[in-house]
C-alpha cells in the first residue's frame, strides 16, 4: 500500500472516529421547534411548534397545558420516533396543586409530532398525574433533572428527593441525607445521564446517581453536574 493511500485511509478513519461514525438519521421534526411560555400567576403554560418542514414553513400548532396551582419546573424527555410520528413526554411539576396549597403533584403529558413535507401535526395530552411527598407553596423553588430511567424531583422546603420510575411515572424511591435531615438545594445532571442531588445546610452533601438509577457515591459538599446545553447559576447552591 503506498504511503499516500494509506494517509487517507488514516484520515478517514479518524474523521469517523471523532464524528461517532456514520452520522444517525435526523428526527423527522428536526426543522421544528417547540417554545413556551407560563401566565404571569404560573397556573398555566402555553406553547407553539414552528419551524420548517421539506416544502413549508412557519408556525403549525400551538395549545395551554394546565390549569395548575403554581408551575415550579417543566422538563421535555428525549424525542422516540415511529416513521414520521415524533414522541416526547412534558413533565410539568406543579408545587401547590389541589386544594392544599403544598401538595406537590407531577403532571405527564404527551406529545406527539407526526410530520409530512408541508405540515406538523401535533396532539398533546394529560398522561398521567401524580401527587408526591414532597412540601409545596407558592414560594418554593423546584429542582428537577432525569435521565433515560428516572426523574429526580424535589423543593427547597423538602429534606428528601423523589425519585420517579419514568417506565410507569407512578412508581417512586425516597432520598434523604444527613442528621439532623437537610433540604434539597439542587438536582443537577451531565449528558451522560449522571445526576446529582445536593443537599443544603446544616449538612451540606451530595449523592451521585448512574444512567440506569443505580446509586454511585455520596459524600460531604455543595457538590453539583454541567451538562452541554444549560448552565447551573451557582448562587442557588450551597457552598
Amino acid at each position: 500500500m503506498c504511503a499516500t493511500l494509506r494517509r487517507i485511509i488514516a484520515a478517514l478513519l479518524a474523521f469517523a472516529a471523532g464524528s461517532g461514525g456514520l452520522a444517525a438519521a435526523a428526527e423527522p421534526d428536526s426543522s421544528l421547534f417547540t417554545t413556551y411560555s407560563v401566565a404571569t400567576d404560573l397556573k398555566s403554560a402555553e406553547w407553539i411548534v414552528c419551524g420548517s418542514t421539506k416544502d413549508s414553513e412557519g408556525c403549525y400548532a400551538d395549545g395551554s397545558l394546565g390549569p395548575f396551582g403554581h408551575i415550579g419546573a417543566m422538563l421535555e424527555s428525549p424525542p422516540v420516533s415511529d416513521g414520521n410520528a415524533v414522541t416526547r413526554e412534558i413533565y410539568v411539576l406543579d408545587v401547590a396543586n389541589g386544594k392544599s396549597a403544598d401538595v406537590v403533584a407531577l403532571f405527564v403529558y404527551t406529545k406527539t409530532d407526526v410530520v409530512t413535507a408541508a405540515d406538523d401535526s401535533v396532539t398533546v395530552t394529560l398522561h398521567r398525574k401524580t401527587e408526591l411527598p414532597l412540601v409545596g407553596g407558592k414560594t418554593v423553588t423546584a429542582s428537577m433533572a432525569a435521565n433515560n430511567a428516572y426523574l429526580y424531583v424535589s423543593t427547597n422546603q423538602s429534606t428528601q428527593a423523589v425519585i420517579v420510575d419514568k417506565h410507569d411515572l407512578k412508581s417512586f424511591t425516597t432520598l434523604g441525607a444527613g442528621s439532623p435531615a437537610a433540604p434539597v438545594a439542587s438536582i443537577t445532571a451531565d449528558s451522560y445521564g449522571y445526576v446529582t442531588v445536593t443537599f443544603g445546610a446544616p449538612n451540606t452533601s451530595f449523592a451521585v446517581f448512574g444512567p440506569t438509577g443505580e446509586f454511585e457515591e455520596d459524600g460531604g459538599g455543595g457538590q453539583f453536574m454541567l451538562d452541554d446545553f444549560n448552565a447551573v447559576m451557582p448562587t442557588a447552591l450551597p457552598f
